[in-house]
């Protein structure tokens, strides 16, 4: 992978002048990048950096490394983004495949393909990669329900591609019109992605209606990056493209069960990604840092860097905090509180108890998981009532000044 890598640092400084520009300033050159653990030296580019790039200068912001006549398609996904693609990058392929495959796709399936076709990547890419295993491909596309249910039971449907909440969608309309769906349709196996999968969803597909269902984490610039076929929160790591999990704030990457942005380096010559910052906030489980290959480690996402905390050198997410206290029985409310007096951070949780928890015996728990969870120790658990957080309350008040 680090020959893949000097090719593609090479190739992306030579051709994109944006790349280029981007090395000069920090000064970096592309002989400075021999492997994977250099790319440090290279400052993350976020998205809204490219989002910038591109309106200053349309349509790709100088991250176009070949002739637009190269080119065989030209997505459009929300930020805005244009995304080129002339098809040079396979592992874009071969990871989706990879998930399908883990999912339990195979040759012979019938697959409704219910993501987008328009302007975004998502549906042509899992269409290309379901054709490639041998399935055949139901192009159903966004919305339409009743016409898709009418094709998954005439077509004897097997295999199910798009976002969880509309599979439950089409599986209640069916129950709703009287044909309880495990007796009357096909599905066996869900791949989905897009938007997060509940744990309760996911048990509702698996145990209910007896589905194999796997959990893609996917960008439109990248690609499917992460899979999770087991339940529980931990994706595991695809081994391609380049995935980090870095501090926010110094572009270095994060220890295992911290906190950090997914941070990724792909291999496209058509528009070569170098440390772009997905915007991502992810858990960084690695079982033997320095020596593990990616597809050994494995990110629990916690939600977007915006939203994240820095407390006493660790970033702690709302979703973090909201998992942790949810492992507590009996919480009905909890914040947190940063303050910082005398120069340093201050972490109080104020919690209500649904009542019937021993409030000395919550709070222990309720600083052990914390602690587990976001790897920062609150300084004081304060058990406070119900009127004092109400449903508009942040989960994390920042209450710090710098001045």
């Amino acid at each position: 992978m680090n020959e893949r890598l000097q090719e593609t640092v090479r190739w992306a400084y030579a051709q994109a002048t944006a790349v280029r520009d981007h090395f000069d300033q920090a000064g970096i050159k592309p002989d400075d990048i021999q492997t994977m653990a250099d790319l440090a030296r290279i400052p993350v580019m976020s998205k809204d950096a490219v989002i910038a790039m591109q309106q200053a200068n349309p349509p790709f912001g100088g991250l176009l490394a070949v002739p637009m006549s190269d080119l065989r398609h030209i997505f459009f996904s929300p930020g805005p983004l244009y995304e080129p693609d002339n098809g040079d990058d396979p592992s874009l392929l071969r990871m989706t495949q990879l998930c399908l495959q883990q999912t339990g796709f195979q040759a012979g399936d019938v697959v409704l393909n219910a993501l987008s076709y328009h302007l975004v990547p998502a549906g042509l890419l899992l269409d290309q990669a379901l054709v490639g295993l041998g399935c055949t491909v139901v192009p159903g596309g966004v919305g339409n329900s009743d016409l898709q249910l009418k094709m998954m039971a005439d077509l004897g449907v097997t295999g199910y591609v798009g976002t969880p909440s509309f599979l439950m969608s089409l599986i209640q309309k069916a129950e709703e019109n009287g044909r309880p769906f495990s007796e009357h349709f096909k599905l066996r196996r869900a791949l989905v992605t897009a938007e997060p999968l509940p744990p309760s969803l996911r048990q509702t597909l698996t145990e209910q209606y007896g589905l194999t269902v796997g959990n893609g984490y996917a960008t439109a610039e990248l690609g499917f990056l992460a899979l999770n076929v087991g339940g529980g929160l931990a994706m595991q790591l695809l081994p391609e493209p380049i995935v980090q999990i870095v501090d926010p704030d110094s572009g270095q990457t994060v220890g295992p069960g911290e906190a950090g942005e997914v941070v990724v380096t792909n291999f496209s010559h058509a528009y070569p990604l170098i440390r772009l910052g997905t915007g991502d906030l992810a858990l960084n489980l690695d079982p033997n840092p320095g020596q593990s290959r990616q597809e050994e480690r494995a990110i629990i996402l916690v939600g977007r860097c915006g939203e994240a905390v820095k407390v006493r050198g660790m970033f702690v997410h709302p979703n973090q905090l909201r998992f942790a206290v949810g492992q507590v029985a009996g919480v009905a409310a909890a914040q947190a509180v940063i303050t910082r007096p005398e120069n340093r951070d201050h972490f109080l949780l104020q919690v209500v108890l649904a009542g019937g928890e021993d409030q000395a015996t919550a709070v222990d728990k309720l600083t052990a998981a914390v602690q587990a969870t976001c790897r920062v120790r609150p300084d004081h658990v304060n058990i406070v009532s119900s009127d004092s957080l109400t449903a508009g309350s942040a989960t994390i008040q920042d209450e710090r000044r710098w001045t």
